[in-house]
């Protein structure tokens, strides 16, 4: 039986790319989408999954979706210079950065090095900086997914009492950030936070993005908030397997709450569907920009 206390990510994102593709549909005679290129820097097993899941999701909306792969030996210089070389290619319309990649390659500066126009993942801190402005329309990818799962419980974020656990410049910051631009009031919590529990019991509202499995329990919320569960994290079970949970211990959380995000099926799959609706815009204002005639 389905639990409606669960917040389906995957039915969020369906959404999401039927907006994407009637937007695409504009274009589809006139200035046809360019490629998505994703750039992975050395093997990283663990991120096949990613990439899996974008390819999926840009075929789901006929968007050209390009796997390149660098050796992990690659010099720094050479990176900037083959981004600069893509951001000067007409037909591709973003580039995605995939993580993690080797210890000296500086991964800020290499974001910085995708023009604001191609920066499809909204993590150019110009983008970033974007949202203290209000302008949202490329927003970090996971922070705006957060921001969407709130969305679909139904909620008026106008005056909303939200806490942000957690505040890393690619999700919590801009997350909270994003929330203030729909009218929300927002309290962000950190690890010199002295009392996490004594925030977020009095939220409408709790995002959790700290890294650290079952971080929020049952008691640390208000009957009926919604939980949005940003967090990844691979524990060992008693049998040996490795299982996938989040920040949140969401089976006794669930009990409190009116609304949660499961992990995985939450935020994960909004976070593809907000990049493929990045891409639109990202092409939109390529187009404004006078890029492609």
């Amino acid at each position: 039986m389905k639990d409606n206390r669960l917040i389906d990510g995957r039915a969020v994102q369906t959404t999401i790319l039927a907006e994407v593709r009637t937007r695409l549909e504009n274009f589809a005679h006139t200035k046809p989408i360019g490629r998505l290129v994703s750039i992975s820097i050395g093997d990283n097993p663990e991120v096949a999954v990613y990439i899996r899941n974008q390819v999926r999701a840009a075929r789901a909306v006929s968007i050209p979706f390009e796997e390149v792969f660098w050796p992990a030996d690659i010099d720094f210089a050479d990176a900037k210079e083959r981004i600069k070389q893509l951001n000067d290619t007409d037909d591709v319309t973003g580039i995605i950065l995939q993580r993690p990649t080797p210890e000296h390659i500086n991964v800020r500066s290499l974001q910085s090095a995708i023009h604001p126009l191609k920066d499809v993942e909204g993590m150019n801190p110009a983008s970033i900086g974007n949202i203290v402005y209000s302008d949202v329309a490329l927003a970090p990818c996971t922070a705006a997914a957060s921001v969407e799962m709130i969305k679909a419980t139904g909620l008026d974020l106008k005056g909303l009492e939200v806490v942000m656990v957690g505040h890393s410049e690619i999700v919590g910051k801009p997350a909270a950030f994003l929330l203030m631009a729909e009218g929300a009031t927002v309290t962000v919590c950190h690890h010199m936070t002295r009392s996490v529990a004594m925030h977020s019991r009095r939220a409408d509202v709790v995002i959790v993005a700290v890294g650290i499995p079952k971080f929020l329990g049952a008691d640390m919320i208000k009957p009926g908030a919604a939980v949005i569960d940003i967090g990844i994290n691979q524990i060992s079970t008693e049998d040996g397997s490795v299982k996938i949970v989040g920040d949140v211990d969401t089976d006794a959380v669930k009990e409190v709450a009116s609304w949660i995000t499961p992990v995985p099926g939450g935020v994960g799959p909004v976070t593809v569907g907000i990049l493929m609706r990045n891409a639109v815009t990202a092409h939109e204002r390529q187009i404004a920009a006078g890029w492609l005639m």
